[in-house]
C-alpha cells in the first residue's frame, strides 16, 4: 500500500491560506503530516472579502473558536442578510434573508401560502414573515437560544470582519497546532521528472521547501495550479459580465452598524457596503467595458457614508474557475482557484467548501485519479449553481436605463437557470438543486424582489381554506414583531459581548 502523505506545503497565506492550514492542522493533527506555509510579506493579499454566510459559523466551531473573541478579535459584526437596492428596478429594494419565511404547512412551502395572499395589502410585504430580514430593518441582533416554536430558536446569522485581523487570528491558531510559516518570496517550482508532480519550491533566499501535496493559495495568478501546471481558466464574463473592483474603507457613522450587508446597483456595477465596528469597508464592481477605473473611483466616493480612510484600491479579476481545482499533487483553493463576485459574499465558503472537500478525499502518496475526479467534479458543480444563482440578480431585472443593464437583461443564460426561470413564471415554485448551496428561500427571496412574478400558485394550498390561511399568516407576523421587540440593538450587544479594544 501506498504511505500516506506526510508533508503538505501551502503556497499562499491570507483567508485561504491560513483557512487551510489551520483546518488541516486540527483534523490531521501534529503527527498525521508535517504542514508548512509559505508567504511573503512582500506580496499584498486582496483582502476585502468581509462579508460572510451562515456556514463560517460551522468552520469556526470545528477550530474551537469562541465566537465572542473571534468577532472581538476580527473588529467584527453580525449579519442577518443582504440588501438590494436598485437591482429589480430604480428606487426598488428587497433584502436576501438567512433563515426562512414563515413555517411549511400541510407539507407544502410557505412561499406558496404567501403568494396566495400576496395580492392583498394586508400580507404585501414578505419581509413580514422573516425574522432576520425585520431585526436587520430595526437593527437588532442576538444569537438564537431555546425559546420553543418561537422565531427566536431559529435565528440564523453570519458575520462581517476583517479579513486581514481573520487570516492573523487564524495564523496564530494554526501555529499553536504545529504549522510551520516560512518568509519568503518563491522563484522557482521544481517538478519530478517521472510524474510531473510539484517536488519543491524555491525561495528567493536560495532555500527550497519539498513536500508530497501542495495546496495553491497564491491569489489570481495560480503560481502552481495555473504559471507551474498549466490548468485553463473557464471564463464566465459572457454570463458576469463585471471584471473590475475599486475598494475604500470609509468612516463609521452615527447608527451605521448595521446587522446586514447593503448591495447598490449603479449604471455599471454595484457598490458593496460592510459594517465594522471600527470602520466600514466599501468597494464598487464594474465592467470596464461600461466604466472607466476613474468614473467607478468617483461613484464610490461619492456615495461614501463618511469620510474615506485610505486611497480607493483597484482590482483585476476574471469571473470563472480552474478546468481542474485538483491536478496531480496541487490542490488550488482560494482565488488560484477561481472568483465569483461577492455579491451574494460566497468568496470564503468556496474556500471552505474545498477545505472541506480535500479532507473527504485525502489522497495517499499515490494521488489517485478517482479521488481527484470526484474532487473536481463537486467543485465545479458547486461553483456552477453559485454562479446561476448570482447571474438572477442581473438577469432578472426591468433596468434599461443604461447600455450595461440592456446586456444583462438580455444576455443568454445557462439552461438549468432558465428552466428555474421558467417554472417559477408559471407555478412560484422554486427548487434547491441536490446539495447547493443556496436553498429555495434563497432563490424565492431573490426572484420575488428581482421583480418575478407568477401566474399561479401551487394549487395544494387550496387544501386550507382561505380564511385559515390569513389567520396563520397574522399569527407568524406577530410572532415575528413580538421577536424583533424582544432582541437588543446590534450595536449594544456588540458592546456587551464582543466590542473591540
Amino acid at each position: 500500500m501506498a504511505e500516506r502523505v506526510r508533508s503538505i506545503v501551502i503556497v499562499g497565506g491570507g483567508t485561504a491560506g491560513w483557512m487551510t492550514a489551520a483546518a488541516l492542522a486540527r483534523i490531521l493533527g501534529p503527527d498525521y503530516a508535517s504542514i508548512t506555509l509559505i508567504e511573503s510579506d512582500a506580496i499584498g493579499t486582496v483582502g476585502v472579502g468581509e462579508a460572510t454566510i451562515p456556514q463560517i459559523g460551522t468552520f469556526n466551531r470545528l477550530l474551537g473558536i469562541d465566537e465572542n473573541d473571534f468577532v472581538r478579535r476580527t473588529k467584527g459584526s453580525f449579519k442577518l442578510g443582504i440588501e438590494f437596492v436598485n437591482w429589480g428596478g430604480i428606487g426598488r429594494r428587497y433584502f436576501h434573508p438567512f433563515g426562512k419565511y414563515g413555517i411549511d404547512m400541510e407539507g407544502v412551502s410557505f412561499h406558496a401560502y404567501w403568494q396566495r395572499l400576496a395580492h392583498e395589502a394586508a400580507f404585501a410585504d414578505l419581509d413580514a414573515f422573516s425574522l432576520m430580514a425585520r431585526a436587520a430593518r430595526a437593527n437588532k441582533f442576538m444569537p438564537p437560544f431555546d425559546a420553543g416554536n418561537s422565531p427566536l430558536s431559529g435565528i440564523a446569522y453570519a458575520y462581517h470582519f476583517d479579513a486581514g485581523l481573520y487570516a492573523l487570528y487564524l495564523r496564530e491558531l494554526a501555529e499553536t497546532m504545529g504549522v510551520r510559516r516560512v518568509e519568503g518570496r518563491i522563484v522557482d517550482v521544481q517538478r519530478d521528472g517521472e510524474s510531473g508532480h510539484i517536488a519543491a519550491v524555491q525561495l528567493e533566499s536560495g532555500a527550497q521547501v519539498a513536500g508530497a501535496l501542495f495546496i495553491d493559495c497564491s491569489g489570481f495568478g495560480g503560481l502552481l495550479i495555473g504559471k507551474t501546471l498549466g490548468v485553463p481558466y473557464i471564463d464566465w464574463s459572457a454570463h458576469l459580465p463585471c471584471n473590475r473592483a475599486v475598494a475604500v474603507p470609509c468612516a463609521s457613522v452615527a447608527g451605521g452598524l448595521t446587522p446586514f450587508t447593503r448591495s447598490t446597483a449603479h449604471g455599471a456595477g454595484w457598490q458593496w457596503r460592510i459594517p465594522l465596528q471600527h470602520r466600514t469597508g466599501n468597494g464598487m464592481v464594474y465592467c470596464s467595458e461600461y466604466l472607466s477605473d476613474d468614473e467607478a473611483a468617483a461613484t464610490l466616493l461619492g456615495n461614501l457614508d463618511g469620510a474615506a480612510l485610505a486611497d480607493p484600491r483597484f482590482i483585476r479579476f476574471t469571473t470563472g474557475h480552474r478546468a481542474r481545482f485538483w491536478e496531480g499533487n496541487c490542490v488550488a483553493i482560494g482565488l488560484s482557484a477561481g472568483f465569483m463576485e461577492p455579491l451574494e459574499s460566497t468568496s470564503i465558503w468556496m474556500i471552505q467548501t474545498g477545505i472541506a472537500r480535500l479532507l473527504s478525499n485525502f489522497p495517499d502518496s499515490r494521488f489517485a485519479e478517482a479521488e481527484r475526479a470526484r474532487y473536481n467534479r463537486l467543485m465545479i458543480e458547486e461553483s456552477e449553481l453559485i454562479r446561476d444563482f448570482l447571474i438572477l440578480h442581473y438577469h432578472a431585472t426591468e433596468r434599461s436605463d443604461t447600455p450595461f443593464w440592456d446586456y444583462c437583461r438580455t444576455m443568454a443564460i445557462p439552461e438549468r437557470l432558465a428552466e428555474k426561470m421558467r417554472v417559477f413564471e408559471s407555478s412560484g415554485r422554486c427548487f434547491r438543486e441536490h446539495d447547493e448551496l443556496f436553498n429555495d428561500t434563497s432563490w424565492f427571496a431573490v426572484m420575488v424582489g428581482q421583480g418575478m412574478r407568477w401566474h399561479r400558485h401551487d394549487p395544494v394550498v387550496e387544501l386550507m381554506r382561505e380564511a385559515d390561511t390569513r389567520a396563520r399568516l397574522a399569527h407568524i407576523a406577530g410572532a415575528v414583531d413580538k421577536s424583533v421587540d424582544y432582541m437588543p440593538d446590534h450595536a449594544a450587544y456588540i458592546r456587551q459581548h464582543c466590542a473591540a479594544s
